[in-house]
């Protein structure tokens, strides 16, 4: 279900998205390790702005954590159009119990590069934070990527 980086983006020469891919495949193999965590928003942050930077259309990312926010997977549950990805409560209750997670970080990313998010950005939040409140999973942050800016939830007191 995740999706990589495509070879044909314009913006960066084959070389370029040869590197950034292997750095995203340490990254993942490091965050795998036994006692490493997504313990601040700068870890996620840094993870996703590598990962969704380039992407051409909406996409909604679940990380999925232990009771440590240690990695347990991550997925793209919705891929959208160029400006909205429509996501379902019930899809992501679901997956973060097939995880057993104790905890997710939301992220999508606004291919337009701004950040700030959208009234639908913070009602589907809020919806998502309630839902999984009701199974007892923790939602430490919701991050939105635009290009190599990040905005976070948690940061400015919306989650």
């Amino acid at each position: 279900m995740e999706k990589q980086l495509t070879l044909s983006t314009p913006e960066l020469p084959l070389t370029s998205l040869r590197t950034i891919k292997r750095a995203l495949s340490l990254l993942d193999q490091h965050l795998r390790e036994p006692g490493v965590a997504f313990t601040s928003t700068q870890v996620a942050r840094d993870w996703l702005r590598l990962k969704m930077g380039t992407l051409e259309r909406e996409e909604f990312i679940v990380l999925y954590l232990n009771n440590q926010n240690q990695l347990l997977a991550h997925e793209t549950l919705f891929t959208g159009t160029l400006s909205h990805t429509e996501v379902h409560p019930r899809e992501v209750v679901k997956r973060a119990l097939y995880f057993n997670a104790a905890a997710v970080i939301f992220a999508h990313n606004h291919p337009s590069g701004e950040v700030a998010p959208t009234q639908a950005d913070k009602a589907i939040t809020q919806r998502l934070v309630q839902a999984l409140m009701l199974v007892e999973i923790r939602v430490p942050d919701h991050l939105i990527v635009g290009g190599r800016q990040i905005f976070s939830f948690a940061e400015h007191g919306l989650i």
